[in-house]
C-alpha cells in the first residue's frame, strides 16, 4: 500500500499523524512523515554478521533495503511471520529500511496535548527513554510512539548505507 504522495508533500498535514501498528499486545506509532509504504512480508535474504534484529535484505522494486524485526529490536520473543505480518518501509536521513511488525492497524491523528513524555525511569537506571518519544492516550487505548531516529544507532546507519 503506497501512501498518498500529495499528503506526503504537505508537511502540515502530517504534523499529528501516526501510523499505528502492533507488536505483541502493545500498540506503537511512528510519525507518518517517515513512512514510505507498507508491504506484506516477503522473502528476506540473510546477510552474515548483522545484529540479530536485522533479519537481512529485500529487493524492493530494484532497490536493496535492510529489514529489522521490531519484536527482536524491542527485545520481545520472536514470532513466526503470518499473513498479517507487514514491513513498514521507513526513510530516515535518506536511508531506507523496513520494520517488520505483527500488523498495521490505522493511520491516526492525535493532538500533542494527548501525548505525554515517556517515563524517565528504566531498567538501566540511566534516565534514557530508549525508542519511546511519547505515550499517547486515545479513548481507552495507549499507544507508544517510537522515535525513528533512535531505532538506528550510528554503527547501524553506516551498515545500512553499505547495504544500499
Amino acid at each position: 500500500m503506497e501512501l498518498d504522495k500529495e499528503l506526503l508533500e504537505n508537511e502540515d498535514t502530517l504534523k499529528n499523524k501516526y501510523l499505528i501498528f502492533s507488536v505483541g499486545d502493545e500498540s506503537y506509532g511512528i510519525r507518518i512523515k517517515y513512512v514510505i509504504e507498507i508491504i506484506g512480508i516477503e522473502e528476506i535474504t540473510k546477510v552474515p554478521d548483522l545484529p540479530d534484529f536485522v533479519k537481512g535484505i529485500i529487493n524492493l522494486r530494484g532497490k536493496i533495503i535492510s529489514v529489522m524485526d521490531a519484536r527482536l529490536r524491542f527485545k520481545k520473543e520472536p514470532k513466526e511471520y503470518d499473513d498479517r505480518t507487514c514491513i513498514i518501509v521507513i526513510e530516515i536521513d535518506r536511508i531506507l529500511f523496513g520494520l517488520i511488525v505483527d500488523n498495521v492497524k490505522e493511520v491516526a491523528s492525535i493532538e500533542e496535548s494527548n501525548i505525554a513524555p515517556p517515563p524517565t525511569v528504566n531498567k538501566h537506571g540511566d534516565g534514557s527513554n530508549g525508542f519511546i518519544e511519547g505515550i499517547g492516550k486515545v479513548e481507552n487505548d495507549i499507544w507508544l510512539f517510537i522515535d525513528c531516529m533512535k531505532l538506528l544507532v550510528n554503527a547501524e546507519i553506516d551498515l545500512l548505507k553499505e547495504l544500499e
